[in-house]
């Protein structure tokens, strides 16, 4: 019989079995470009080998390369890496360490995907190793501090909304695709200016980077590691830290606190507050801000409609999403100047 390399058990379920595992976890990160001729046979080989070591989280594999956000039985870390280490193109690829454990992922996901980011730009047309130049922490906070540096938040408006680095032009975009044909557009005329971009763990950079060194921009840098690595560096070496607020993560943590800044707004009532909540109208699912005042008030919904669904018996909110189109709105509509207050 052929072993199911996939999760069957219900989203609850592995919701109430993460919440209630007393076994120590630890939550990482990595990410590598290479040439992968057969991304269903390599997705299925990290699948099983994954499985059997309590492996959870999301991975994307393409022919460009893997991106991996996983969390591992703390005891099982050294087989796992050993493995990792083993897969020659992997063979000591840096892993990111969270800066702030806790409970991350409930199931293990890898899958097959065009990219490994979302990115819409043309591979072929320009060289994609061609990157900036890499930044350690000490470097990065020198070079941002010149007059004559442009620094760049390279994530979503949702992620710096909660936190970002002193200085940085954030982009109010949903995608990382927009954001790349944006940034070319605002940097034209500043082609001898130093630029200096960051993102979370690094891979949005590197193709970023290498699409804005293609484009005519010479002096292009970019953060090593993202923001993880950085925090890591700051706090092992004692240095100035220049992000402020939390650092947005894509799993059920949802954010690591990097300074005791609170940047952000309560979507609902305006009270300072950097909390991110998924609507619990799964047709909703929307991301926002939400304080502990009005998670209360809203039963954890977006506002008075969602509220009223979420109240319904399980089998009429079955039936309203019978065919909905508003579901998955989890990323796109989670800005605060946006949305219809509701009193």
């Amino acid at each position: 019989m052929k072993q199911q390399l996939r999760n069957l058990v219900d989203r609850k379920v592995l919701l109430n079995r993460m919440h209630g595992d007393k076994v120590n976890r630890t939550t990482v990160s990595f990410y590598q470009y290479a040439r992968i001729l057969n991304p269903p046979f390599f997705r299925d080989y990290l699948f099983l080998h994954w499985n059997a070591l309590g492996v959870r989280g999301r991975t994307y594999v393409a022919h460009e390369g893997i991106n991996a956000q996983i969390s591992i039985p703390t005891e099982q870390f050294e087989e796992f890496k050993d493995h990792l280490y083993s897969i020659s193109f992997l063979e000591g690829v840096r892993l990111n360490v969270a800066v702030d454990e806790g409970k991350s992922f409930f199931k293990l996901a890898v899958k097959v995907r065009d990219k490994i980011v979302a990115d819409g730009l043309n591979d072929a047309a320009f060289d994609v190793r061609n990157t900036g130049v890499h930044l350690d922490a000490v470097t990065f906070n020198e070079i941002t501090a010149k007059d004559d540096t442009i620094l760049i938040d390279m994530r979503n408006h949702y992620e710096s909304e909660v936190g970002h680095f002193k200085g940085a032009i954030t982009p109010d975009v949903d995608t990382f695709r927009e954001e790349i044909e944006l940034v070319e557009g605002m940097l034209k005329g500043q082609e001898d200016r130093n630029i200096v971009m960051y993102c979370t763990g690094g891979i949005r950079c590197e193709k970023a980077s290498a699409w804005l060194k293609h484009k005519g921009f010479p002096h292009v840098h970019q953060l090593e590691g993202g923001i993880i690595e950085y925090t890591r560096q700051v706090r092992d070496k004692g240095l100035e830290n220049r992000f402020v607020g939390k650092n947005f993560v894509f799993d059920e943590r949802l954010a690591e606190r990097i300074s005791d800044d609170v940047i952000a707004e309560c979507h609902q009532c305006g009270s300072p507050c950097d909390d991110h909540t998924n609507c619990m109208n799964v047709a909703c699912n929307l991301l926002f801000i939400q304080c502990p005042a009005c998670k209360m008030k809203y039963e954890e919904t977006c506002g008075s409609r969602c509220q009223e669904i979420i109240r319904l018996p399980e089998e009429e909110q079955r039936a309203l999403r019978k065919g909905s189109k508003e579901s998955a709105r989890i990323f796109n509509k989670g800005r605060l100047k946006d949305r219809e207050q509701e009193g």
